[in-house]
Formats: structure tokens, C-alpha cells, sequence
């Protein structure tokens, strides 16, 4: 690549704008913490880079009753936002499981989303939040629940001139409960070979917006819909979180990769979204 070929956008329009210009040609670019190791192994060839690090896309706040952050914030900023800890502690545990301290640092909550990795772990906490996402273009913008946002591994809805502009969370009420578990081949900076998020409120002990999400287990990271469904409007006891525990494992499709068999993902998919109902729900 030569200096040409890099263009550091100011501000979100003139991203757009290099973006509609550039159209299948271009790449954006934040942290790079996914997209310069690929570029560096020679298994991607940009022929432009826009990067968007530095075009105010980076700022977390309570907003309109939603909790908005921008799609440049870094894990780190995301850890130690007092708005993400107030109304979205599940979030501060999943970016603290992600990489190594020095990944956090300059990777992006936005890139996390993007590159569109079955184990992903911002996205995964994000489904289980009832995240939606903006995409922007130079010519508007839309919002789309995150739940349809990815489409396949490393695949999703955006065209070739959007960019995800922010991520958009409605923002915790009542006694609202969550957790986040993740299994991997050791305690620290490593990809999962299963993840499982889980929030709900609870109602004078009846499961309200119950929504449980699994990672590195399907495709794209999974919102477990009929699980979730069967726990809504009911009061959770040992049976019935065994019983929700294993339609989550039922809904997964796995594969056996180099970090673990299906049929490990499948079994430890059903003890991680057990043991966090029981926890919660007490």
C-alpha cells in the first residue's frame, strides 16, 4: 500500500463521503486489531483504507433513555464508562473477556460487530442487551435490531458504502439481572469456545424481557429466541431453568474447530446458561 491509498477521516461525513467514493475497494479501519493482522498474514488486500479513529465516532452517553455508544469507543472506554456500568454491567464483563489488555486499549466495540466472528464477545452481550445498531451512508442512515445485523460467519447486512455509526441499548429498569460466562482453552486473552449472556428483570419474582444469547456456537453469534420465550412471564425454578438451559443448547449448531467438538459446545452451552438462570434468578 502507499500513502494514497490511506485516508483519515475527520469527522463521520467525510467518511461517508470516502466510502461512497471508494465503494468494494475501501476498508474501515479503527483499532486494526482484526484488520491489520489479516492484511499483515497477506489473506486481505485493500486497495483503501479509511480510518475513522480519530472522526468523533468514539463517545459513550445516555441519550433520548437509550444508552448510545459510538462505534469507535475501545473496549477499554467501554470498561470504565460510568453510563455502560450503570445500565449495562453484562457489557463490562464481556469486553473485560476480550484479547489481552493491550487489544482492549485500541480495539473497538464497532470492529467487535463488524468482523461479524461467531465468538464475538461484545456482540454476543449486545444481543442479550436488545442492542440495535446505526448504519450510516452518504446518503441516510437506518437502524436494524442486531439480531439481524449478521447474516453468516464474518458476514452482514451492511452495503458497501454504510459504516456503523453507534450502537443503541434501552437503557436498564427495575430489578434487572444479567450474566456472562465464557469457556476457552485458558483464564485470559483467547477466543471462547462457547459464551453464554443472559439478562432479564425481575417482576415480584416473574422473568420479564428475558433474553439469552450464545457465542461461538452457530454461524453469528445467536439470540436463543425459543429459550428465551420459555422462561418470559414465568418464575424460574430448578426444573424449568434445566428445561430453558437445554432448548438454548437445542437451538445452537456448533462445529468442531481446533478449540473444541460440537458436541462439547452443544453440552457446555446448556451448564453456562444454567448456572448464570441460577445465579440471577435467586
Amino acid at each position: 500500500m502507499t500513502n494514497s491509498d490511506f485516508f483519515a477521516a475527520r469527522d463521520i461525513h467525510e467518511a461517508c463521503t470516502r466510502l461512497s467514493q471508494s465503494g468494494k475497494e475501501a476498508h474501515i479501519l479503527a483499532g486494526g486489531t482484526d484488520l491489520m493482522v489479516a492484511i499483515n498474514r497477506r489473506r486481505l488486500f485493500p486497495h483503501k483504507l479509511i480510518y475513522i479513529g480519530q472522526s468523533g465516532m468514539d463517545g459513550i452517553e445516555v441519550k433520548d433513555g437509550h444508552l448510545v455508544i459510538g462505534a469507535a469507543a475501545t473496549h477499554t472506554a467501554v470498561i470504565q464508562s460510568k453510563a455502560v456500568k450503570d445500565h449495562a454491567g453484562l457489557l463490562v464483563d464481556a469486553c473485560c473477556s476480550i484479547g489481552s489488555k493491550a487489544i482492549r486499549n485500541i480495539g473497538t466495540i464497532g470492529g467487535n460487530i463488524c468482523n461479524a466472528s461467531p465468538a464475538a464477545d461484545a456482540a454476543t452481550a449486545l444481543l442479550a442487551l436488545g442492542a440495535e445498531v446505526k448504519l450510516v451512508s452518504a446518503h441516510g442512515e437506518r437502524a436494524i435490531a442486531l439480531k439481524d445485523f449478521f447474516t453468516g460467519p464474518g458476514e452482514t447486512v451492511l452495503q458497501p458504502d454504510e459504516l456503523l455509526k453507534e450502537i443503541i441499548l434501552p437503557l436498564t429498569k427495575g430489578d434487572s439481572r444479567w450474566g456472562w460466562l465464557k469457556v476457552g482453552q485458558r483464564k485470559a486473552d483467547v477466543i471462547g469456545i462457547a459464551t453464554a449472556a443472559v439478562s432479564l428483570r425481575l417482576e415480584h419474582g416473574t422473568c420479564r424481557d428475558v433474553r439469552i444469547a450464545l457465542g461461538a456456537v452457530a454461524p453469528t453469534p445467536l439470540l436463543a429466541a425459543k429459550a428465551s420465550a420459555m422462561l418470559e412471564g414465568r418464575t424460574a425454578d430448578e426444573s424449568l431453568i434445566s428445561e430453558v438451559a437445554q432448548a438454548a443448547a437445542d437451538e445452537t449448531s456448533p462445529i468442531d474447530d481446533t478449540r473444541g467438538s460440537a458436541w462439547y459446545r452443544k453440552q457446555i452451552c446448556g451448564v453456562l446458561v444454567k448456572r448464570i438462570l441460577t445465579a440471577a434468578t435467586k
